[in-house]
């Protein structure tokens, strides 16, 4: 996969409105699902609007590894053609830093006539995986994962028998679906039961269930904790890809920081992803609450956050502790990134962070280096507020390559400038 040397970009703040037309990636969510779907169908699935980026070339590499036929016509598309099984794979599946194509395959590779090993970089190896291994322990899968992290090896047997399982989805909705996709291939239904009421990202789920339906999976929720799947396996279908809401946010607060007009060629109200809730704060700045529950929005807290930073008031994110186990920590990464613009601005507070907002921060200069820890998210949500604040440097420039490689294209289309190479 594609590997950076280190390297740095200074956001040049901008004095203008940013105006011009950015089309967002696809989501990424979604096609690491239908990815995943597609190649469990019999048949050719054509599609459409994907997201190429390091995280689905993950999940593609591992499907042909796994004897997935796999074409890339476009730039958008991709040509999946299976035969509804999955097959041993040579070697282990090394999947970067890519949560949904590790916590999906993980599950899928139950469905195996053998041992697969599903791993991923330094990053991988420190996020959590246990609550999947016990459920599909449940399940009768012979599987292990001795740090509760990365790499887990599954001795799988052709499938499993269904049942009921239960899962702790707290940590991350990630788990649930990966049960979800991987039970409408088991031999009987399987009932899918949460440990607590209590899952991250809720609505992630549901774009879960959206794509197992359009390839004729059949999963009804008899209560509000639970979903019975069918097994009834996948047919091939085209399918197309929305936008990548979590990408959306970044262009949506740029926006609203220089007082643009960014055409996204979707409005907000188009998105089913869970991000997309962010646009009705987004479109309350410079006044947002004093309180912001990130706990169904998860990968648009980093962008809320900078934006935070010149409201006219204070901001608490709270249901935000799930983001200390993503691609980085990410409220230790927000709240030292913050600081570092300046001392206080960003305070963890046990699992929230607290934004000590100030308007007067836009047109001053605030030299900083922003740490990313390899993370794309917070690259991407602090240069904004480089638009604004001159000095912001962005160490590792390169890692938006996860899930929105133009990103800083993207930007320069609209005007922004930036001193140091573009990755």
């Amino acid at each position: 996969m594609t590997q950076f040397a280190p390297s740095k970009l200074t956001i040049l703040p901008t004095t203008v409105a940013l105006t011009g037309r950015v089309m967002p990636p696809g989501s990424k969510s979604i096609t690491n699902r239908a990815l995943l779907v597609a190649a469990l169908a019999k048949g050719t699935s054509r599609l459409s609007g994907a997201l190429k980026s390091d995280d689905t070339r993950y999940m593609a590499q591992a499907l042909r590894e796994m004897g997935v036929a796999i074409e890339e016509p476009d730039a958008t598309s991709f040509i999946v053609t299976s035969d509804a099984r999955l097959k041993v794979p040579a070697k282990p599946l090394f999947l970067g830093n890519a949560g949904t194509a590790t916590r999906f395959l993980t599950a899928a590779a139950a469905l195996v006539d053998g041992t697969v090993v599903v791993d991923g970089d330094e990053h991988m190896r420190k996020r959590p995986i246990l609550p999947l291994v016990e459920a599909l322990t449940r399940l009768g899968v012979a599987i292990s994962a001795p740090s509760g992290c990365p790499p887990v090896t599954i001795q799988g047997q052709g499938g499993f028998d269904g049942g009921l399982v239960e899962v702790d989805g707290g940590l991350s909705s990630q788990y649930v679906s990966a049960l979800l996709m991987a039970g409408a291939c088991a031999r009987n239904p399987v009932d899918v039961v949460l440990t607590g009421q209590e899952i991250g990202a809720r609505g992630y789920v549901d774009l879960t269930l959206a794509t197992m339906r359009a390839f004729g999976a059949q999963v009804s929720e008899p209560d509000s904790g639970g979903w019975r799947i069918a097994p009834t396996g996948y047919v091939a279908t085209d399918y197309l890809i929305e936008p990548d809401a979590s990408a959306a946010t970044y262009l949506w607060a740029a926006e609203v920081l220089t007082g643009g007009a960014i055409d996204l060629g979707v409005p907000a109200s188009a998105f089913t992803q869970p991000d997309a809730k962010a646009h009705e704060l987004i479109a309350a700045f410079p006044n947002l609450p004093a309180e912001i529950d990130g706990s169904q929005m998860q990968d648009a807290v980093p962008t809320l956050a900078v934006l935070a930073a010149f409201n006219r008031t204070p901001v608490r994110f709270t249901g935000i502790a799930n983001l200390r186990v993503k691609e980085c920590d990410r409220v230790a990464a927000l709240a030292q990134g913050l600081s570092r613009i300046r001392p206080g601005l960003g305070v963890e507070d046990g699992d929230d962070l607290l934004v000590a907002s100030d308007p007067a921060l836009a047109g001053q200069t605030l030299p900083a280096e922003i740490d990313t820890f390899a993370d794309h998210r917070i690259a991407m949500s602090f240069a904004l507020a480089g638009l604004k604040i001159g000095g912001v440097t962005i160490l590792d420039p390169a890692c938006v390559a996860k899930t929105y490689p133009d990103y800083w294209r993207a930007l320069g289309s609209l005007g922004v400038r930036f001193e140091g190479e573009l990755p």
